[in-house]
């Protein structure tokens, strides 16, 4: 609870429980955030700060880190109402795709993704294996599949990185979700 009321003291713009590797990590942060909203009074003066919830997915088949399906990752946090769900770090784009897609599937809010530049890779000039052109091929097909709203990258990711990841998605449409559809019609 420290930590959100020097967040938000600070004049952060929002609050982000991420790199989650159990569920249950990620329910006691989103259980301390509640509290200081409502201890501190900021569901009345309408001053809550959106949530964005971001889980590390492990490579054990279909299954987060903790043994748990991205399904049932989001069916824990869904409850929150978060301005966003996604995944990032321990795994490269070229493994997430999978779990992105589910996850996109189930989730009713915008979807962020921001990948390690692959795996670690000691020999690498950035420690991982991916460059700004992979990172930037990878998460444009994403974009281009409908899956993500907020893009980036973690672990092994250089400002060329970014950069390429950037250009890779001028033009492309955010992913559409099911509650924005129902309001469109």
């Amino acid at each position: 609870m420290q930590q959100v009321r020097a967040l938000i003291a600070g004049g952060s713009d929002l609050l982000l429980v991420e790199t989650i590797f159990d569920s249950l990590n990620a329910k006691a942060a989103l259980v301390a955030i509640r509290e200081v909203f409502d201890q501190d009074g900021l569901t009345a003066n309408n001053k809550e700060l959106p949530v964005m919830i971001s889980a590390a997915v492990g490579r054990g088949g279909e299954t987060l880190i903790s043994a748990q399906t991205t399904e049932a990752f989001w069916n824990a946090v869904q409850h929150v109402k978060p301005l966003s769900v996604g995944l990032n770090c321990s795994l490269g784009p070229d493994l997430m795709y999978p779990f992105l897609d589910e996850l996109a599937t189930k989730a009713d809010v915008a979807i962020s993704c921001y990948p390690n530049a692959g795996l670690p890779n000691p020999l690498s000039e950035t420690g991982f294996d991916l460059g700004p052109q992979d990172m930037a091929r990878y998460l444009g097909d994403f974009a281009r599949a409908g899956l993500i709203n907020i893009a980036g990258g973690c672990c092994g990711n250089t400002p060329e990185h970014i950069a390429a990841i950037a250009k890779a998605l001028e033009g492309q449409p955010p992913r559409q979700w099911a509650r924005q559809i129902e309001r469109a019609a």
